[in-house]
């Protein structure tokens, strides 16, 4: 072998592993605070975009719509102003409809929240089978209100309802049952239908009532009434204002069983009883009836007020009404560390 060739092979090079796996480029990776980061906005991305694009831009958009006078078909509208806000406080149905649903409201609030503290009272005793009981009585407000609806408007049907097939038995002659004077206590009922709600949450804040405080008054003499309106309640009352802040939100909002007990179709929202002619209504018939899309825009964001102030007027009242438990004042007293926080 020449010395060429000895200089040859010498000087050829062969790689070494660790030297082939230093040329490729190193995968850097993420750090914790990084794959955190990137698990928040899989999992909140989604609902931020549907956020934006079901309830963000359509309250923006109502809320331009409702400064127009806009009818919802042609490019044709134009800017008005607080006329349609002017006109929701100054016209005679409208305000006629809030009434209405004031008053309804102010029935169907109450009587749900007690009859379903009544229930869960009840179903709360040491019975046999007290699970079966509270299973039928909550099974009425599994059924959708759409479906809740309909099946009261075949029930009291004039001519083929099972209500007027029972007085048919008695001998009484059919009534109307969803015209005045009858349609508005049919809607009560309606409401009460899902009582079961309010008893599973009423039924909840009594189970977590501590018994040694009944025990105790028992012990010192107290009655059952005694011991209901001097701890249960008060108890109780952190629950009685929630059911009363949600029922009061629904039942201003109420509109698909209310109507689809009346009369379905957008033509026929002007054959609804006059007692029932509530304000949702009344919005349903400016939008599809009457083809007042600003007008009707604007009755939903007084009505949005509205419920922010009444929902704000009850916060300021629960101050003074509603029991919330207190630390005791050795509690209050001692020095907070960082695991008390």
């Amino acid at each position: 072998m020449s010395s060429g060739q000895l200089l040859k092979d010498s000087a050829r090079v062969v790689p070494s592993p660790s030297s082939g796996a230093a040329a490729r480029p190193r995968r850097k990776r993420l750090s914790l605070r990084q794959r955190r980061q990137g698990a928040f906005y899989a999992f909140t991305g989604p609902w931020v975009l549907g956020f934006l694009g079901l309830t963000a831009y359509p309250l923006g958009y109502a809320l331009w719509l409702s400064f127009t006078n806009s009818d919802g078909l042609s490019n044709r509208s134009r800017f008005v102003g607080l006329a349609n806000y002017r006109e929701v406080f100054t016209d005679p149905d409208t305000l006629a409809s809030l009434g209405r649903t004031a008053v309804f409201t102010g029935i169907t609030v109450p009587l749900s929240i007690l009859a379903g503290l009544i229930l869960a009272v009840l179903v709360n005793q040491p019975i046999r089978a007290r699970g079966l009981f509270r299973t039928l009585l909550y099974l009425p407000a599994v059924v959708p209100p759409v479906g809740a609806a309909l099946t009261f408007k075949l029930i009291f049907d004039r001519d083929s309802g099972a209500a007027n097939g029972v007085l048919d038995l008695l001998g009484i002659n059919g009534i109307s049952w969803l015209t005045d004077p009858y349609a508005r206590w049919v809607l009560i009922v309606l409401t009460m239908w899902g009582v079961g709600n309010v008893m599973i949450v009423s039924l909840a804040g009594l189970q977590d009532i501590p018994r040694e405080l009944l025990e105790a008054a028992r012990v010192d003499g107290a009655s059952s009434f005694q011991s209901f309106t001097r701890i249960t309640l008060p108890l109780l009352s952190p629950v009685i204002f929630f059911q009363v802040v949600t029922g009061i939100i629904a039942t201003l909002q109420s509109f698909a069983p209310l109507l689809i007990a009346l009369n379905p179709t957008p033509a026929g929202v002007t054959s609804v009883p006059q007692s029932n002619y509530f304000y949702m209504i009344d919005v349903f018939a400016q939008f599809f009836a009457n083809g007042r899309y600003g007008y009707a825009s604007a009755m939903l964001w007084v009505l949005f007020a509205i419920i922010i102030l009444v929902t704000l007027l009850l916060f300021k009242i629960s101050k003074s009404a509603v029991f919330y438990s207190v630390e005791p004042e050795s509690a209050k007293n001692k020095p907070r560390t960082i695991g008390d926080a």
